[in-house]
């Protein structure tokens, strides 16, 4: 067969695909083949809103493997593109239905459509040549980390974390904080909200002039210079990034802080000593579930009795079963293979209970949900703005597939299959009260 009639044969299939799945799923998006033309999938879609696929070899491979993974490395191979905003913008117009299907979800149209005959068009596709997406920055190792003796602590931080303190400035505050912002208002800019959640984490550990302070996993070292600086506190970090311990270490010198705060490049495992607060703020993610115990013992022998905790966190809901809830989702593969190995999501309720068995007292559990999903999504829009930038740091697909992480993790705090939550506890050493304020005034 002619490459011209191969072509026309590659073509019609796809047009026949893209036809049939525009009868059910009534997207208001097109999809731009490698011609040039516009499959509408629905009737109020525009050619503005559409996601390009390079050749008939690109949906050949997906129809082979029609995963999400897959997918995503097509994406940041630049094999297939979404066109007509930010992705941010892009899934916002993607999610919402045109009139037909307004009240149908993505399951019952994956029923409704008419598998066998997708199956008949996409054979010619099916033989079409084969490619490779490779994907040069997969963790090299077990990425999952469920198993302690494999666990690979120190580089598991590192293959996040030491990407380039540069590439992280393209989207994070000048303070560098890579964790939930706290909004007082949803109009605020990322700079105001995340002074205010530097502010609130100071007031929930109810920091006093000369308070002995232990920032684990103390990132650039935003929050302990924070602390220093208006709570009057004598701060302690410990981290295991390189990077990030060399910018913290600058930056205190740079501030002159360097008489009231040290840091270490540290597993917190060895740390010793006496504090009056410690916050661990976005740290426990990366401990895995079944090393709980083990974190929250050293925590509390760390503090000393009546000290106050504050445990700041991404979680997941619950499940109705153990197994369902330890199931590894697509999603999370994703993650764990190409942007945070190692991580592990507990539920909210599981996390409270091991902390009272670990000897503390929980006091104030408070949901950021929100709060995350704005935070993600300002850091995804500013990340897009620096995008040739951002490619000069890590790659074109690096950056690519950050892109795809952080619009996929600000929808999926929006929409609450992930949560974030401050908890804060007092050591509870011995009988009689707990000396915290009897109100939340000290708050706000």
């Amino acid at each position: 067969m002619s490459n011209q009639n191969s072509e026309k044969k590659y073509l019609d299939a796809a047009k026949r695909i893209f036809t049939h799945l525009a009868e059910t799923a009534d997207a208001n998006i097109s999809i731009q083949l490698w011609d040039g033309s516009h499959i509408p999938l629905g009737d109020k879609a525009t050619e503005q809103w559409n996601i390009s696929i390079k050749g008939p070899e690109v949906l050949g491979a997906i129809l082979r493997r029609p995963t999400l993974e897959n997918f995503l490395r097509q994406y940041a191979s630049g094999n297939i593109d979404f066109n007509g905003g930010n992705l941010i913008d892009f899934y916002e117009v993607l999610r919402t239905r045109g009139s037909r299907t307004k009240e149908v979800s993505s399951s019952q149209i994956k029923k409704r459509l008419n598998k066998g005959y997708l199956l008949r068009q996409a054979l010619p596709l099916l033989f079409a040549k084969k490619i490779d997406a490779a994907i040069d920055h997969t963790f090299q190792g077990d990425d999952k980390g469920r198993v302690q003796s494999a666990r690979d602590e120190k580089s598991y931080i590192q293959f996040h974390y030491d990407l380039s303190n540069d590439f992280y400035k393209l989207f994070l505050d000048p303070e560098m904080q890579y964790s939930c912002a706290y909004f007082t208002s949803w109009e605020q800019d990322l700079e105001q909200a995340q002074q205010n959640k530097l502010d609130m984490i100071c007031r929930k550990l109810q920091l006093q002039p000369g308070d002995r302070f232990l920032d684990i996993g103390c990132g650039w070292g935003g929050l302990l210079c924070h602390a220093v600086t208006h709570f009057k506190v004598i701060g302690h970090g410990v981290t295991l990034s390189q990077r990030q311990y060399d910018f913290a270490l600058e930056k205190i010198r740079r501030r002159g802080l360097d008489d009231r705060i040290t840091i270490e490049l540290r597993d917190y495992r060895e740390l010793t000593g006496e504090y009056d607060k410690i916050a661990s703020i976005g740290m426990y993610e990366h401990i895995g579930i079944a090393n709980y115990a083990t974190y929250f013992q050293k925590l509390n022998s760390l503090l000393r009795d009546r000290g106050i905790l504050l445990n700041h966190g991404i979680t997941r809901r619950a499940k109705h079963s153990q197994r369902q809830f330890a199931r590894i989702t697509v999603g999370r593969r994703f993650i764990l293979k190409y942007i945070f190995p190692g991580s592990e999501l507990d539920h909210i309720g599981h996390t409270l209970s091991k902390m009272e068995a670990c000897g503390f007292e929980v006091h104030d559990v408070e949901a950021w949900r929100e709060h995350y999903a704005r935070t993600t999504r300002l850091w995804c829009q500013r990340l897009e703005d620096n995008k040739d930038k951002a490619i000069e740091q890590v790659g074109k697909e690096r950056y690519r597939m950050w892109i795809a992480y952080l619009a996929g993790v600000s929808f999926a705090f929006l929409d609450g299959s992930l949560r974030i939550f401050q908890t804060v506890a007092t050591k509870h050493g011995r009988k009689g009260p707990s000396t915290m304020p009897p109100t939340r005034r000290h708050l706000y």
